[in-house]
């Protein structure tokens, strides 16, 4: 039997069977801390927590950190990002596995993906099916015999990690090709400082405010050559954008300019941002938009985002782009199935992050055995994100089962079907209910490879599902977030 604490905020916290409890698993790493942080917690009353939390939200909204949907309005509607005060925590000991393991995971993609666009000897040698990366939509011909500066395809990577009930972390997909976020990190923990820090300098807590200088550092260093004192800039679709608060807050932290498609213009294969007193020479590119509008002469020849004549530019050496076109080839969840393979093979040692085993649908005998259990798995298509389409066969109605089974038939190279996954929980503030209850959680990281180094974001952001039994953590489907701490031994 648990011992909940002594306070009305827990008195009718619920254990589900089989499921990981972050805080409340007796004799795990972090047993210790979580009894340390629930004694100073508990020492506030349920309206006082109440009122700290409520202060929390209006922080947020004073600084603007929100994010749109766009489910019920193609401009999107602005929303405050939830946030919940009791923090999730990871001993140094644990946090070193995963960060030796993202490293370990990132660098082997980086040579995945350069190899794709040069002599693919890793098709040729039967690792991955030539088929299904030749199928990929995110396969960028014109990424083809061309190595970005540095030989850096993925310089930021949001790898996304679950702990399975078994209490070991898995990772569940890759994310390089604009991933987002970070941002919410660094809001997240300056909201801890500023609401309950009695609570927080009671800790040992690695630092996150060093990722937008070590951001701009990894940039630096993927600059041409022929550059000494590169000017960089962080490209934007605009102000309705679902992530644009991340655009103005990483580009002002960085102290470079956050600039729309039309701010620039090329000429003779240079890139320029238009500056009151001029052209300005433009070196590197921190994008966030996709691949399909970076550059309406060379994709999407409607794009109104892009800048026309930057392939041209890049692929002359004369420009940076972060991340590299072309890397969502990666992002695929029929290649991410082999991604434990593709570590072997480019780096000649064992994966230390698991995956979830994977079953590709276009694969006769692995679609035969997800449609006998799909009651049983979770089927997901394999170029969505944000928790778009994800099916989760045992919350299904029958009927529901059987359009699904009709969608894999329709497109079987689409889809991809796992294991129902027991995230792990932790105890989150419930607004209305006043009360702890447990909550599913995952964890995106942030990985940075520059020319010379990698860095490893340190904690990541913990992202919450607050729909009761909700499996999806996705702000875009409800979810909201935790600080996260690794506590320095």
């Amino acid at each position: 039997m648990l011992n909940l604490p002594k306070s009305e905020m827990f008195t009718d916290y619920f254990f589900k069977d089989n499921t990981f409890d972050e805080v409340f698993k007796l004799n795990s790493p972090a047993s210790n801390y979580y009894n340390r942080l629930l004694s100073l917690i508990t020492t506030y009353s349920t309206e006082e927590f109440k009122i700290l939390n409520e202060y929390a939200k209006k922080s947020f909204a004073n600084r603007g950190v929100t994010f749109a949907t766009y489910s019920d309005n193609p401009r999107g509607n602005e929303r405050i990002f939830p946030f919940d005060l009791l923090p999730r925590i990871i001993p140094q000991t644990e946090w070193d596995v995963l960060e030796k393991g993202l490293k370990q995971r990132n660098r082997a993609i980086n040579f995945f993906i350069h190899d794709l666009y040069h002599d693919s000897k890793i098709l040729k040698d039967k690792v991955v099916p030539i088929d299904l990366v030749l199928s990929c939509s995110n396969l960028n011909r014109y990424m083809k015999d061309f190595t970005p500066p540095g030989e850096v395809y993925n310089h930021i990577s949001g790898t996304d990690i679950i702990k399975h009930n078994d209490g070991n972390y898995y990772v569940l997909e890759d994310n390089v090709r604009c991933p987002s976020g970070v941002s919410y990190v660094l809001a997240n923990r300056e909201a801890m400082k500023k609401t309950i820090s009695s609570v927080f300098y009671n800790f040992n807590i690695f630092p996150v405010s060093d990722y937008p200088e070590a951001l701009l550092e990894m940039m630096h260093s993927v600059k041409s050559d022929k550059v000494d004192n590169p000017n960089c800039v962080l490209l934007t679709p605009g102000a309705y954008n679902s992530a644009y608060y991340e655009h103005s807050f990483l580009a002002q932290s960085m102290g470079i300019e956050l600039v729309e498609g039309r701010d620039l213009f090329t000429d003779n294969d240079f890139v320029y941002t238009r500056t009151v007193y001029g052209p300005k020479r433009v070196d590197v590119i921190y994008r966030r938009i996709d691949d399909d509008f970076l550059d309406p002469l060379v994709f999407r020849p409607d794009s109104a985002l892009g800048v026309p004549g930057l392939m041209s530019a890049y692929r002359k050496g004369n420009v940076n782009l972060i991340n590299a076109p072309g890397t969502g080839i990666a992002d695929d969840k029929a290649v991410y199935a082999y991604v434990p393979d593709i570590v072997k093979y480019y780096l000649g040692e064992e994966p230390i992050l698991k995956n979830v085993p994977t079953y590709r649908c276009d694969v006769k005998e692995e679609m035969s055995y997800v449609l006998d259990k799909m009651a049983e798995l979770v089927v997901k298509p394999v170029d969505q994100s944000g928790g778009y389409g994800i099916f989760i066969g045992n919350q299904a109605t029958k009927a529901e089962i059987e359009d699904q089974k009709k969608l894999i038939q329709s497109n079987p190279r689409g889809y991809i079907a796992q294991p129902t996954m027991s995230l792990s929980v932790h105890s989150t503030f419930i607004d209305g209910e006043n009360k702890f209850e447990p909550r599913h959680i995952d964890l995106r990281t942030f990985t940075l490879l520059g020319a010379d180094k990698e860095y490893v974001l340190k904690g990541g952001l913990s992202r919450v599902a607050l729909k009761k039994g909700s499996l999806i953590v996705n702000s875009s489907q409800g979810g909201g977030s935790k600080d996260t701490w690794v506590i320095e031994e």
